[in-house]
């Protein structure tokens, strides 16, 4: 069953700085997609506030993975969700 789910890149104190939807069967490929739009928020020549983190948040309203520029060291999948 395909679900929805919201990508909100962030910049500092949780403001929303890029938002974009995804419709898909997981989670999984909603992550990749997140991570990959945080990356490209991340590049220097990008003008605007800085890109802080990525939320996913479930079509519930429910925060289903979250990524920060804090995690990084970790590798994605092992920060929080």
């Amino acid at each position: 069953m395909r679900e929805t789910y919201h990508i909100e890149i962030v910049g500092p104190e949780d403001a929303p700085v890029q938002r974009a939807s995804i419709r898909t069967a997981g989670l999984d490929v909603a992550r990749e997609r997140a991570l990959r739009l945080f990356r490209r928020a991340r590049v220097p020549q990008r003008s605007g506030p800085a890109a802080e983190a990525v939320r996913i948040v479930d079509g519930a309203g429910t925060e289903v993975f979250r990524w920060s520029v804090w995690d990084e060291g970790t590798g994605p999948g092992r920060g929080r969700g």
